[in-house]
């Protein structure tokens, strides 16, 4: 009884036996089986977070500060990356739930199988909704508002006088965070009395080397395009490395707009214009949430991350 309360952190236990106990199980490499305690007590301190792809810095960037939230007061996380397809994160999601977490926090404006939207309406924990406000019948959503930042590039480009404007994405039918992003840019113009241009492709990655071959077909078909907004950074920096190799002035001949703020710290003397938030900070609203939830304390369903367009040389200052 004294070994389990030392390795529960529980009981009035002194610190001279604490150590003991704690010695003799590092020596005998004894691992505690938290599941089985989880399931006894119906208390977990894991948390599940699913998110679309560990190696985009977005979704990394979130995750710290999920961590860096949860992780000093005693709770872990246990990560599952979905690849957008929803297959894999509906497998994800039944695997986590049957571990009974303390939490679920997965991403938001992805296309859910039916079985998932199934396994998350019969879930026995609190889900929240990251990268997301805009949308969502879980118990909280973090993130920027997809739509508003479709506008705030239309804005930015009508400022400018700018009337030529395409769109470059890929992979909108997964990704519905980008697909609300082109459909709001494209509403917003359209009220402007302008046609927009797309060039999407659904069967490359959302990564440089798509914004490069989507750039270099959408250029040679539409010569007379002024202005190109990207899906994310990453595709803005592949079409960037077109366009000067083709000899095309950024901003003079076509101005470039990104999304995400991602390349922003790398930036040495192309500074791309772009749609920035703070990533971070919406891993640790979502965590934050999370904590209160499970606290039963009064809050809100929703916490909308700030969205600012970074002025960088890739459009011309007002």
């Amino acid at each position: 009884m004294t070994v389990s309360k030392v390795l529960r952190g529980a009981g009035n236990i002194s610190a001279e036996t604490r150590q003991r106990v704690k010695q003799a199980a590092d020596e005998l490499g004894y691992l505690p089986n938290n599941l089985a305690g989880s399931l006894s007590s119906r208390k977990s301190r894991m948390v599940a977070v699913i998110i679309p792809s560990i190696s985009d810095i977005v979704f990394s960037e979130v995750l710290s500060g999920i961590n860096a939230t949860l992780r000093p007061e005693g709770f872990q996380t246990f990560i599952g990356e979905s690849l957008f397809d929803p297959q894999t994160e509906t497998e994800l999601i039944r695997a986590m739930l049957s571990f009974r977490p303390a939490g679920l926090l997965l991403n938001g404006g992805m296309a859910r199988s039916a079985d998932a939207e199934k396994l998350l309406t019969r879930r026995n924990c609190p889900a929240i909704q990251l990268w997301d406000c805009d949308g969502g019948a879980l118990d909280f959503s973090a993130g920027p508002s997809h739509e508003e930042a479709g506008r705030l590039v239309a804005n930015h480009f009508l400022e400018r006088g700018l009337r030529r404007i395409a769109y470059v994405g890929a992979e909108l039918h997964k990704d519905l965070c980008a697909r609300r992003r082109y459909l709001s840019l494209k509403s917003a113009l359209a009220a402007a009395g302008i046609d927009l241009l797309s060039m999407i492709c659904e069967v490359r990655p959302r990564q440089a080397v798509t914004g490069r071959f989507l750039t270099e077909q959408l250029v040679l078909a539409h010569p007379e395009i002024e202005a190109i907004h990207f899906l994310n950074d990453a595709m803005a920096l592949g079409g960037l490395s077109y366009l000067h190799q083709a000899g095309i002035s950024v901003p003079d001949q076509i101005s470039v707009i990104g999304f995400n703020g991602t390349s922003l710290a790398n930036a040495v003397r192309t500074r791309l214009t772009t749609i920035d938030m703070a990533r971070t900070e919406i891993g640790q609203k979502a965590a934050q949430a999370l904590l209160q939830i499970i606290a039963a304390e009064p809050m809100p369903g929703v916490w909308r991350a700030a969205l600012e367009v970074v002025q960088g040389n890739t459009t011309v200052p007002i």
